[in-house]
Order: structure tokens, then C-alpha cells, then sequence
């Protein structure tokens, strides 16, 4: 008598070995792509950082690779500090263009819970990163800080690029979230962006004064930004990124010591 070929048996082995087959495919890919998709998420950070600092334009058209590089290379330059001190961190062996300070802000060992969490971080890391932006003479043009905290659907992440007095704003540069296209999602917008230029953060008596407001006489103020319309919950979180941010738990103590000659 001859054997069922369609037997359930057979089936079940080679759905088997086909999904077999498929994941050793799929685990394969995933390990050969891993450094490509590493660099690529440098690379991505790299030109928003530039952007930041004004050193490219993201909006005149498509920026290569060699000029990400090349433009970093000679302007930028990643420190780590310790937040709780504010002085820089060195000699541990960390690359600072390739620290991951996400990952660091999850490991009870490198990270703190804050007391007053108004941006919603959860846990941040004990050492975080500044880019110094220098020009072609080597001197200091700006300060830029990652910031972020919590909108209305999203964790919102940004850079924050100063002139060398770490008080007025050259830009705020959101480069990840999820808030509402064409609502919160105006904080990529070039014309809400370009309010924040000029803008101080801190007024005559060091106090944080920047306000992210939807009062018209305030934000036509040094200190006042107008706040994103309809998206009241995705103002609320720029407000609260940048007064957790500017503040005692995040990089006070280093724009403290940075102003009294730290960053020499």
C-alpha cells in the first residue's frame, strides 16, 4: 500500500522547516545589517546635530554622507559631563559621539530617578552628552544639549543649540517623535522653529524665564515663544523639557560651571 504523501505528520515538518529555514534567514540579515544600521542612526543623529548648530541645511536640498562627515569632523566636537557635578567626564573609555545615553538612562547602575520629573523622563542618565560647535578658527559659536520629555502621545527628542553664553537660543531641533501630524507635529515646522532664535533661556538673575505661551505679549518677549496651535498638551511638553532640562537634575551645574570658565 502506498504512503500518504499528505499525511498530517508531513505537513507539520515541513511548515517546520520552512520556518526554520526562514529564521535562520531573518537572524542572519539582522546581525550582518546590525553594524550598517548603527552607523546610519549616527549618520542621522550627526546631521540633526549640524542643523542644530546651523552648520547644514537640511531644507536646500539632499545632504550626503561625506558632507555630514566631513562638516562634524571639523566642528563638532561630543563631551560627556556628569550632571550632578557638571564637570566633564574623562578617562573612562566611553566614545562620546557614540555613547548611547538611552540605554545608560534604563541601567539602575548609570541612572537616577529624579525627584521633580515634570517632563515625564522616568529615569535619566548620570552622565549625558554637549556638543561643542567651533568655527574654523577653533572658537566656541554655540553649546547644544539633548533634551527630551513627554508631549501628548510621545517622548519628544531635541537639540538645543546656545550661543557661547548658554542663554540665548540659536535653535530648538526636534528630530524624533509621535505627536499629531500637522498639530504636535508643527515642532518640526521651520516657521515655529525659527521663533526660537534669539530667544533667551534665563533672565538678568539667572532664574529660567523661557515660555513656551500662548499669550501674545509674552511671546513677543525675549523670553516668550509662541505655543503650537491646537496642540496645548505638546507645548506643555517642550515647556516641561526645557525647565527639567535647564534645570537642577539636568545640565544646571554644568552651564553653571561652563560660565564660570569650564568650558576652557
Amino acid at each position: 500500500m502506498a504512503s500518504n504523501k499528505d499525511s498530517f505528520g508531513r505537513t507539520l515538518f515541513i511548515v517546520v522547516g520552512l520556518c526554520l529555514i526562514c529564521a535562520i534567514f531573518v537572524s542572519t540579515a539582522a546581525v550582518l545589517l546590525r553594524p550598517t544600521q548603527a552607523e546610519n542612526k549616527l549618520l542621522d543623529k550627526q546631521k540633526y546635530i549640524l542643523e542644530a548648530a546651523g552648520l547644514i541645511d537640511t531644507k536646500a536640498g539632499k545632504v550626503t554622507k561625506a558632507q555630514i562627515l566631513d562638516t562634524y569632523g571639523k566642528h563638532i566636537e561630543a563631551k560627556l559631563v556628569d550632571l550632578k557635578t557638571g564637570a566633564w567626564v574623562e578617562g573612562v573609555g566611553v566614545d562620546a559621539d557614540t555613547y548611547d545615553q538611552r540605554k545608560a538612562s534604563r541601567d539602575v547602575k548609570t541612572s537616577f530617578v529624579p525627584e521633580n520629573d515634570i517632563a515625564s523622563v522616568k529615569r535619566v542618565a548620570d552622565k549625558a552628552v554637549v556638543y561643542l560647535v567651533r568655527d574654523g578658527q577653533g572658537k566656541l559659536t554655540s553649546v547644544i544639549l539633548p533634551i527630551h520629555g513627554y508631549g501628548l502621545w510621545s517622548t519628544m527628542y531635541a537639540f538645543l543649540a546656545m550661543d557661547a553664553d548658554l542663554n540665548t537660543v540659536q535653535s530648538l531641533v526636534y528630530y524624533e517623535h509621535g505627536e499629531t501630524p500637522g498639530l504636535g507635529g508643527e515642532v518640526q515646522n521651520a516657521q515655529w522653529k525659527a521663533k526660537w532664535h534669539g530667544k533667551k533661556l534665563f533672565d538678568e538673575q539667572g532664574k529660567l524665564a523661557i515660555s513656551v505661551t500662548k499669550n501674545p505679549t509674552v511671546a513677543s518677549t525675549e523670553y516668550g515663544v509662541d505655543a503650537l496651535s491646537g496642540a496645548t498638551l505638546t507645548s506643555n511638553g517642550v515647556q516641561h523639557s526645557l525647565t527639567f532640562w535647564l534645570g537642577k537634575e539636568g545640565f544646571a551645574s554644568f552651564i553653571e560651571k561652563a560660565r564660570n570658565g569650564g568650558l576652557n
